[in-house]
């Protein structure tokens, strides 16, 4: 038998990118794109390899676009990693997992560095594959730390929650990280908004752009740590912004998510430096009267369109700048 599973890219809608900092978010799942694990009973256990996965080339340039596009790492870093969490967890927690082995394989469709955490979804449906070869039930809510710790304990991936929550719960979800919670009970407040309530929304991303985004939240982070006033305050009102919106949607406001989002947008760049490629992207997008902001780490932007003509303006000045624009399938 074999078993297949899967998770979704993903679009902060609003305060990201303060999930790293015990922020609040809302964030979509973008089904449009997804990683799917295959995984079947086998004598030995076997890690089947992808593209990005091999070591021969057919040249030093063929090496260094490959580099450049997908990394130095595929995905069975990723798959080796999470095998390896889900054994601590069950050993953690008591599970005595069964004397059996088996075969896995990764697919994904969901671009590569451009901030829709592909990574997250390779280790999600793992998790799930897992999950369902071994009989092991892990709760909704721990799930998501320790599909991060799997990132960030090993392999050292700058991750926040957020990513991990919404590939976990799906749909869209607002999330709030307080500190105090988490530490007393291991996850923060996680809810379920109902998508209908959601405006019309578009995600674009940019199909040239190669950036590893585990690298972006490097010095902000430093900086956090260092305490410095600016950042943690900047990183606050952009949390402000993701209740705000929460409140919106819960009250019949889509419409104020507008400013809400752009405003998101113009808050990180206090604090971050974003490349101009991106922030032509952003203004593009708003000079066609929709709200613009980064769906994640970079190279992606979601935003609010207004109608049909909006929405066939944004595929024409956006593909201008190497970008594709979709309309996110959240549910």
């Amino acid at each position: 038998m074999i078993i297949e599973t899967r998770a979704y890219a993903r679009a902060g809608l609003l305060g990201n990118p303060s999930d790293g900092f015990f922020g609040k978010t809302i964030s979509i799942s973008v089904r449009n794109f997804g990683a799917s694990i295959s995984l079947y009973e086998s004598p030995e256990l076997h890690i089947e390899s992808e593209p990005q996965d091999e070591s021969t080339f057919r040249s030093i340039f063929h090496l260094r676009d490959t580099v450049s596009m997908l990394g130095y790492n595929g995905g069975i870093p990723l798959i080796k990693a999470g095998i390896k969490k889900f054994g601590d967890y069950c050993e953690d927690n008591g599970i005595r997992l069964p004397n059996r082995n088996f075969t896995v394989r990764y697919r994904s469709s969901i671009p590569r560095q451009v901030g829709m955490s592909g990574s997250s979804a390779i280790v999600v449906a793992l998790f799930r594959a897992l999950m369902q070869f071994y009989k092991v039930e892990i709760p909704k809510e721990i799930l998501p730390q320790l599909v991060m710790v799997t990132e960030t304990e090993e392999l050292g991936i700058t991750a926040g929650l957020q990513d991990r929550v919404i590939q976990c719960y799906e749909g869209c979800v607002y999330m709030d990280f307080d500190k105090e919670l988490i530490d007393r009970q291991g996850y923060g407040l996680y809810e379920r908004i109902d998508p209908a309530l959601l405006p019309k929304l578009y995600v674009a991303y940019n199909t040239n752009l190669s950036k590893v985004s585990g690298k972006v939240h490097s010095d902000v982070r430093t900086r956090f740590d260092r305490g410095e006033t600016d950042v943690i305050d900047v990183l606050g009102q952009i949390a402000k912004k993701a209740a705000d919106g929460r409140e919106a949607l819960i009250e019949g406001r889509a419409h104020d998510l507008h400013q809400l989002m752009n405003e998101n947008f113009d808050l990180r760049c206090k604090i971050y430096n974003v490349p101009e490629s991106n922030k032509r992207l952003i203004n593009a997008a708003r000079s066609c009267g929709a709200s613009a902001k980064f769906a994640g780490s970079g190279g992606t932007i979601i935003g609010i369109y207004h109608d049909d003509d909006m929405l066939n303006q944004l595929f024409v000045e956006l593909k201008k700048h190497n970008a594709r624009v979709i309309k996110p399938f959240v549910v």
